[in-house]
């Protein structure tokens, strides 16, 4: 799969509208009792993003960037401006944040996620597209230095510790981080309306989540 590590333009995907969708098959008996089934092991996030388009330069960069990327085939990074940490929006990401792991002193390499819910059914979102730079790791409680204790591939969200750092087992490995939702756009055709001089509007944009 193709996929392009840059960012749609921040300031208009702040205007965008969506969120994570879930797929539940739900059968209703002749008791009036359900049975439901969830067909998605993990959400998959969509968005509009022709509700952030507010001037012929917005249409220009989205016409660019839409052209660049060959309508839907290539991927590339989204910031879900209600969901790009791993703490709340307003507060910063600490290295205790998500729970990764435990160690086990062989084991090097850990997938970043991130927990929603803590009592009846947690779930567990796996994290491909880390921002670079905002990584942070601990291990027990005590911070690791990244480029020295571990390295940080921003383009998978796999955090390898360095021979030497391996975590020992029974401790619990933690982080925080910023990341992007890998998408794609979701049609082969903008259709564009140019409803004034110096402004212009896209109607829909839609983008999705692809699995990595």
């Amino acid at each position: 799969m193709s996929f392009h590590e840059i960012r749609f333009p921040v300031a208009i995907s702040r205007g965008a509208h969506g969120g994570p969708e879930r797929r539940t098959d739900v059968v209703v008996l002749g008791s009036g009792f359900e049975e439901r089934n969830a067909r998605w092991a993990h959400s998959r996030r969509a968005y509009n993003a022709g509700y952030g388009v507010k001037s012929l330069d917005d249409l220009y960069a989205i016409i660019a960037f839409f052209e660049e990327r060959r309508g839907r085939l290539h991927g590339f990074r989204w910031k879900d401006h209600a969901d790009w940490k791993s703490c709340a929006p307003e507060a910063t990401p600490t290295a205790l944040d998500q729970i990764i792991a435990t160690g086990d002193s062989t084991r090097a390499q850990f997938p970043l996620n991130k927990r929603y819910g803590n009592q009846f059914a947690p779930y567990d979102r796996p994290i491909a597209k880390l921002v670079a730079g905002t990584v942070r790791i601990a291990v027990n409680g005590a911070l690791r230095i990244a480029g020295t204790d571990f390295d940080i591939d921003a383009a998978s969200g796999l955090v390898t510790f360095r021979p030497g750092h391996i975590p020992p087992a029974g401790t619990v490995i933690t982080a925080g981080f910023e990341f992007d939702v890998p998408v794609r756009f979701d049609t082969d055709k903008l259709e564009i309306n140019i409803s004034g001089f110096r402004h212009g509007a896209i109607p829909a944009i839609p983008i999705v989540e692809i699995r990595l």
